[in-house]
């Protein structure tokens, strides 16, 4: 694991309700090098988790589900039997913001659990 990511794990989201700019595409390819295997798609990150089973699936969506009420920062997921996607966006600023790539830092330190 990258040591970056250990920075990102120990940071806190703050709130965003709008009013400041999306990261910058510098910023955001910077963040990118901190997080394993995230994709950049349309202003959002994503990364696609895999499984032996559904009840393990469960397990992570719950999780996840768990760190985003502590952080305050939701993503959105698609779960299937033995797959979920995560992706992160800052809808308040329709782009992202550090807090996307905290969670993310945060949600991948939980699968090597």
């Amino acid at each position: 694991m990258n040591n970056t990511v250990c920075d990102l794990t120990s940071k806190q989201c703050k709130p965003c309700e709008g009013g400041v700019p999306p990261l910058s595409d510098i910023a955001v390819a910077d963040y990118l090098k901190q997080i394993d295997d995230w994709q950049l798609q349309d202003k959002q990150i994503n990364k696609t988790y895999e499984f032996k089973n559904y009840y393990q699936t469960m397990a992570f969506v719950n999780a996840v589900a768990w760190v985003s009420h502590r952080e305050d920062h939701h993503p959105d997921m698609l779960v299937s039997y033995n797959k979920c996607v995560v992706t992160y966006t800052t809808h308040a600023i329709g782009g992202l913001s550090e807090n996307d790539f905290i969670c993310a830092a945060k949600i991948d330190k939980l699968f090597l659990i």
